[in-house]
């Protein structure tokens, strides 16, 4: 017998076809409780994007571990409502570290003191040199973003990339120049 979910139905039969793996139920809470999920996550990350991204993983974790959703401990949505939590938890821990290694690079890169203005183009070549040696779009991600001082959001625009692949962009290419940057200035100097 093929069940059909609806606003209506109640959330016991909603409950056992998602549990079962029924794929319309999936659809039927998603359909119910994503307006709830985002709403959660909108409010806590202030952004459109990252609360759409946190909805999403929130029903593809809550799918994937159904097998472990206890009704007898919690109904769908108070579970649904925990997975978001923690996925919110690890946006805000990720643009934390992001934002630490943006703040580390720029420390690595700023002149510090009575530097001469050799060292400045200096390490500026050397900025060059390491955007260089990134992936192109990479390349034009780190550039819209530290040249033109552009927002994720809006290089996303500008580039038609999803705005996670522009994050993710940025993360990598910040890691990997702060990595090389610090392999070359702690060699010595002649």
């Amino acid at each position: 017998m093929t069940v059909m979910y609806s606003a209506s139905t109640d959330e016991s039969t909603l409950t056992a076809g998602f549990v079962a793996g029924d794929e319309r139920a999936l659809e039927g809470a998603y359909s119910r409780w994503s307006p709830l999920v985002y709403t959660i996550a909108l409010r806590s990350l202030a952004d459109v994007a990252d609360a759409e991204d946190v909805t999403q993983k929130t029903f593809v974790s809550a799918w994937q571990g159904r097998h472990t959703f206890r009704a007898d401990r919690a109904r769908l949505p108070a579970w649904l409502v925990g997975i978001a939590k923690n996925t919110i938890a690890d946006t805000h821990e990720a643009r934390a570290r992001r934002r630490r290694l943006e703040a580390e690079l720029v420390a690595s890169i700023t002149v510090q003191g009575e530097e001469t203005h050799e060292v400045d183009i200096a390490d500026r070549i050397a900025i060059a040199d390491e955007i260089s040696l990134l992936e192109p779009d990479a390349q034009r991600v780190i550039r819209l973003a530290f040249f033109d001082d552009l927002t994720h959001s809006e290089i996303a625009d500008r580039l038609g990339l999803p705005l996670g692949t522009v994050k993710s962009h940025i993360r990598r290419s910040l890691h990997r120049m702060r990595t090389r940057l610090e392999v070359t200035h702690a060699a010595p100097r002649p």
